[in-house]
């Protein structure tokens, strides 16, 4: 039996979705505490600029933000052929692997370190590798839980959003559902965890929260219409993939109705 299932074409492209979707989320997680500078990545000088009277901003970003949009991307994929339902269920399955990791963190750097790993790096300028191991792994509990909780919220939304657009408008304008609702999802998230690690947990002004907050969006909300075309990329790969009936069927089925 199980072969037959793996020889399912539609069931072999959601495993591979699924494991994608939930590395790619462990990975943005894992290298969200750096911080670069957007303008220096492509060899521009930086200028800061004032929001909300915040001044002295420039677009300095996490790395978590260079992954997440192919999160949205592969929400909107999902979204289209296996329904809300299977977005939620893989969104959930990342949230518990999300969360399992950090536990592990928090034990890894909770053990005592070896004497002698503690200063095996310092000719490479490492003097203590267990604080240089915390420095990595050990973020705040604040922006853990500001993380996951916009992950979740913002994945729910997106969901949501997609089909509302694409009740309204059937199976015409695919940009619009697929980057309106990655536009408006990605708010959310840049709010809530801002809110929750800086404005709960740092204490932050609310000017120092919406200031930082547009300066994210901005990036976020440009990414979203430069991977526009993406989407139309691997909707036409999909179909060469599973067929044209097929994939009628699935979208049909996404959307709740009977397969003719």
């Amino acid at each position: 039996m199980i072969h037959n299932i793996l020889k399912d074409r539609p069931t072999k492209l959601f495993i591979f979705f699924c494991s994608f979707f939930v590395a790619n989320a462990l990975i943005a997680e894992c290298i969200g505490g750096k911080i670069f500078s957007l303008e220096k990545l492509f060899g521009l000088p930086v200028h800061t600029f004032t929001v909300f009277g915040q001044s002295g901003l420039s677009f300095n970003l996490t790395c978590g933000v260079l992954l997440w949009p192919l999160e949205f991307v592969m929400t909107d994929i999902v979204n289209e052929y296996y329904g809300p339902k299977a977005v939620k269920r893989i969104s959930y399955i990342a949230v518990a692997l999300i969360s399992y990791a950090f536990i592990m963190f928090y034990v890894s750097l909770s053990v005592p370190p070896a004497d002698f790993w503690i200063g095996s790096n310092a000719d490479k300028g490492i003097p203590n590798m267990q604080l240089a191991f915390g420095g990595i792994f050990g973020q705040g509990m604040w922006i853990i839980i500001g993380s996951i909780t916009a992950f979740l919220v913002s994945q729910l939304i997106d969901v949501a959003v997609f089909h509302r657009i694409k009740r309204a408008t059937g199976e015409k304008h695919v940009w619009l559902r697929a980057t309106g609702s990655t536009v408006i999802s990605q708010l959310i998230d840049s709010f809530i965890v801002l809110f929750i690690a800086f404005k709960l947990g740092n204490n932050w002004s609310w000017q120092l929260v919406l200031a930082v907050c547009v300066v994210n969006y901005i990036y976020k909300f440009t990414v979203a219409i430069l991977l526009t075309p993406v989407i139309y990329f691997i909707e036409g790969r999909i179909e060469n993939y599973l067929g044209k009936e097929t994939t009628t069927r699935m979208k049909e089925a996404a959307m709740g109705k009977a397969a003719e």
